[in-house]
This record gives structure tokens, C-alpha cells and sequence, in this order.
């Protein structure tokens, strides 16, 4: 189906942070598969791991016990808030089980009338339609039908405007600590504590959304860390978890899950064999300190460099944004001119909302290699300048 605007770039092979095209030019890779390849192309440890698994077993059945998805749901509670774990095969899918969660916690409690999810202007959740109802996105809702009805969806960052709408039949706010595609905008952390407590106070359940700026992204193994006391109830995972094979999560609080009875849900191929064993090894790499030091160690530099770039391109560059290596650049010049100004010089970045784009890149990515890219947004920007000159 006709339904990507693909760019005339075919890889076949990766390596570390590097692209190779079918004609053996080397890209620098800056959007790691839109967040997903957190280790790099072709990390060796997980390569190993994947051939090791897919010689023994690929995929069995959710009706037996799989070893690997205890090992792994093990590792997830043992690193965060939650105390359970279902095991999907993409982020669209885990937020369809957060919203379900949400949901049968308060039918479980007998409050069924409990149903609204509140969510927010910028936000993307995932293509189904649970999702997009969730993020209210009116592009992508277009064309499918009448909004489903139990959304409510409101300006970010406005918190009266929250405060105001938590009533009686509200049954969770959804939200991404730092939003990916919406334009790379972080949450305040006050905001984030304050809206914990709202939760706390009406009975709500707060979902995150960390299927982007979870996992090691921000510096802290999950994004919400940064904020203290701010923690969810309900929190979808993806992306980064499966170092690049497709795997995601929905976790949980034992208490925020109590309507998830047996026949409540269920998945074909999540929680398979193959994507537990990559999972695990992805999370083992992740969760390490001196990772998440690295982390914060190449995002001070893109930090400092970028904000000189400003400086040096007023006119094409407006705003640096995010956290960590979530970068958001909000541009002057069209986003999608800018990322073809990037693949000129051989640097894949990413779109986003507000006309902005993002820079992705493995977190492991070397100080050596972020300079490599600044030296190529620089070049990128001194294309857009000149091309901003160009006759109309």
C-alpha cells in the first residue's frame, strides 16, 4: 500500500552507527531506526544472542510457560516501578493494553462509567486506532470514522486545563514525558509531580508513554526518573527494548492491573522466544551505569555544540529541544528540506511536528562520531541558508 513518503535510499547493511546503501556509501546514522536501534547496527552481542536463539526455538505458543519472558519481565520490574509485565510485539500495541489496563482497573473496582483517557495536543501514541484516538492527531484520524468516544484530549503543558477536566468518568491520563514525534517538547518535571499527584488525589491512573524517551534515551533509564516522584501506574514500552527487533511492553503496578484476569487479554507472538532472548540481551546492555554516563556525556556535547550553531544560523535554526539524545531542532526553514540538506551530507535525521527534527542516535554513539554530525547539521544549515537565498 502507498501509504509511506520513502526517500530513494536503500540500505543493506549496518554497522555501529553506520549505514551502507546497496552502492556502498556510508551514512552516518543519527536516527537509529527512529529510536529503536539503541545499540547500534549489528551489535555484536545481540547478533550473537539472536543466532543462539533461532537455533533452538522461534516461537511456541502463550498457553506454556516461556521461560524467557520471566527472565525478562524479571529484569523490567526489577528496574522500575512495576510489578507486572504483558509482552506485545510493537509500542501500538502495548498502549492498547495500557488503555485497557486503565479501563478494567476501574470496571474491576466497580466504577464502569470510568472510561475517559485523557491525553494531549503533540502526542503520538501509535497507528491503531485506540492510539490515534488517544493522541487526537486530526491528520491521522482522518478518513476512519467518528472519533471513538471515551478521549479527551487537551493543550500540553496546561495544567488548570488538566485540574479542569479529571471528573468522575475519568479513568487515566496518557502522556509522553518528553514527546517524540509532536516536536521533541520535555514535560516539566514540577508539572509531572504535580500531575502524580492529581492522579493520587482523584483516583486516576497515569500512563506513560516511554515507547521513545524510555529505555536509556534521556540519560536515565526512563525518562519520568528525572522528575523524582512522579512515577505511573501504567507505562508502554518498545523501541529501544529489542535493540531493533520488534518487541514491546505495557508495565504495571500489581494494583493498576488487577482487572487483567486470565481471557482479559492475549497475543499470537508476543512474548515469543526469539524476541525475549534479544530483549534481554538489549536490556542487559541498557540498564548498565556507564551506558547511561555516556548518555549524558554525548548529550552535554550535542547540547553545547548545537546551541552554537544557533548563534551561527539564527535564520534556519529557532530552538534546541529535549532531553538527552532525544534532540528537537526547531527550524525556520521547512523540516523536510533540512532532511534532505542532511542526506546530502551523508547524515540521516528525523522529522518531527512543529517543523522541527530530531537527532536519534545510538546511545553509544562516540564523542568522535556527535562530532562528525555537528560538523554535518552545520553544513546541512549552510545549505538551507543558501538555499533560502535562491530566487523564488
Amino acid at each position: 500500500m502507498g501509504v509511506y513518503s520513502r526517500t530513494p535510499l536503500a540500505f543493506e547493511r549496518g554497522e555501529g552507527a553506520r549505514l551502507y546503501t546497496t552502492e556502498g556509501e556510508a551514512y552516518l546514522d543519527c536516527m537509529a531506526g527512529i529510536a529503536v536501534n539503541a545499540l547500534g547496527h549489528a551489535n555484536p552481542k545481540l547478533v550473537a544472542v539472536l543466532k543462539d536463539q533461532a537455533e533452538k526455538l522461534w516461537h511456541t505458543s502463550n498457553i506454556f510457560t516461556i521461560p524467557g519472558q520471566t527472565r525478562l519481565a524479571k529484569a523490567l520490574t526489577d528496574a522500575s516501578f512495576a510489578d507486572v509485565v504483558f509482552f506485545t510485539n510493537s509500542g501500538s500495541e502495548a498502549i492498547e493494553v495500557a488503555i485497557k489496563t486503565a479501563r478494567k482497573y476501574h470496571w474491576a473496582k466497580g466504577h464502569p462509567e470510568r472510561i475517559d483517557i485523557i491525553g494531549f495536543d503533540g502526542s503520538f501514541h501509535g497507528r491503531t486506532l485506540g492510539a490515534i484516538n488517544a493522541a487526537g492527531n486530526p491528520n491521522y484520524l482522518e478518513g476512519f470514522g467518528p472519533p471513538l468516544p471515551g478521549f479527551i484530549h487537551l493543550p500540553y503543558g496546561d495544567f488548570d486545563a488538566i485540574k479542569a477536566a479529571v471528573g468522575p468518568t475519568t479513568a487515566a491520563i496518557i502522556l509522553e514525558p518528553v514527546q517524540g514525534e509532536g516536536g521533541a517538547r520535555s514535560w516539566p518535571e514540577q508539572m509531572l509531580r504535580d500531575i502524580r499527584a492529581l492522579c493520587d488525589e482523584t483516583g486516576t491512573l497515569l500512563i506513560y508513554d516511554e515507547i521513545q524517551c524510555g529505555l536509556g534515551r534521556t540519560g536515565k533509564l526512563f525518562a519520568h526518573e528525572w522528575a523524582g516522584e512522579a512515577g505511573p501506574d501504567i507505562m508502554a514500552l518498545a523501541k529501544a527494548l529489542g535493540g531493533g527487533f520488534p518487541v514491546g511492553a505495557c508495565v504495571a503496578t500489581a494494583e493498576a492491573a488487577r482487572g487483567m484476569t486470565v481471557g482479559s487479554h492475549g497475543s499470537t507472538y508476543g512474548g515469543n522466544p526469539l524476541a525475549m532472548a534479544v530483549g534481554e540481551a538489549a536490556l542487559a546492555e541498557i540498564v548498565k551505569p556507564e551506558l547511561m554516563t555516556h548518555v549524558r556525556e554525548v548529550a552535554g556535547f550535542f547540547t553545547q555544540q548545537l546551541s552554537g550553531l544557533v548563534e551561527r544560523y539564527p535564520d534556519v535554526v529557532e530552538e534546541i529541544r529535549g532531553k538527552g539524545l532525544l534532540i528537537g531542532l526547531k527550524l525556520k526553514t521547512p523540516n523536510r528540506e533540512f532532511m534532505q540538506h542532511a542526506r546530502d551530507n551523508r547524515l540521516l535525521i528525523a522529522g518531527g511536528g512543529d517543523n522541527c527534527v530530531r537527532l536519534l542516535p545510538p546511545l553509544n554513539l562516540t564523542l568522535e562520531e556527535a562530532s562528525e554530525a555537528i560538523g554535518k547539521l552545520e553544513a546541512s544549515c549552510e545549505a538551507a541558508r543558501a538555499k533560502a537565498k535562491e530566487p523564488a
